[in-house]
């Protein structure tokens, strides 16, 4: 049996690597995306250490780097936690619930959210400080109503008393929204050294 050139191992070789890594960016820059949750703001459905999969292609296929819709698919609803570029820094990525689409006239009196002058519900949020902020420092318990504008969302974290969201910030505009986050891949608990098996494989919701 003849000798393989060397070359042409090498080259094989080079182009099996080439191959995997285009690959993994279409997948990452088209399909799915993982992401580390780093706070607690959207304590109890993600913890810190939870380690996330966002669909990509569900709100439409979009051209890397400007941000532009090519293919749309569906939009944001009401529910959907979601991953976003922060409008105050898009170097830094949020997660957070969509609670306001565009039309909606979102308020939130005493704690409590209204959408459309209804109260939501909304069985995923919890409140763990029981205190009614007042005065100037009061969106955290008392806003709006604000109507969320065309192409806009308004989101906010499970976590109410601990999440820095569309309360103090503003809208999401559809462009920087990268995808839904749909399964809990792993998780780790940092402050007892361990796996959360059973949040591995949990759907998102």
């Amino acid at each position: 049996m003849p000798d393989v050139p060397t070359k042409g191992i090498f080259r094989q070789y080079a182009e099996a690597i080439l191959l995997a890594v285009i690959l993994a960016l279409f997948i990452r820059t088209f399909i799915v995306q993982a992401f580390k949750i780093p706070s607690g703001s959207m304590e109890p459905t993600l913890l810190i250490g939870d380690h996330i999969l966002v669909n990509k292609f569900i709100y439409g296929i979009k051209l890397p780097f400007i941000d532009k819709t090519l293919i749309p698919v569906t939009k944001p609803k009401r529910g959907d936690v979601v991953v976003f570029k922060f409008p105050e820094d898009p170097g830094k990525d949020f997660i957070k619930r969509v609670i306001g689409i565009p039309g909606d006239v979102v308020e939130i009196r005493d704690k409590k959210v209204y959408i459309n002058h209804k109260p939501m519900l909304n069985t995923h949020c919890i409140h763990s400080d029981p205190h009614i902020v007042a005065g100037k420092g009061g969106r955290r318990d008392n806003f709006g109503p604000v109507k969320v504008p065309a192409h806009s969302l308004f989101v906010m974290g499970d976590n109410r008393d601990h999440s820095y969201d569309s309360r103090f910030w503003g809208f999401v505009d559809f462009s920087a929204v990268k995808g839904k986050a749909f399964i809990i891949y792993w998780s780790w608990d940092r402050y007892n050294s361990g796996v959360r098996w059973k949040r591995l494989g949990h759907l998102i919701r």
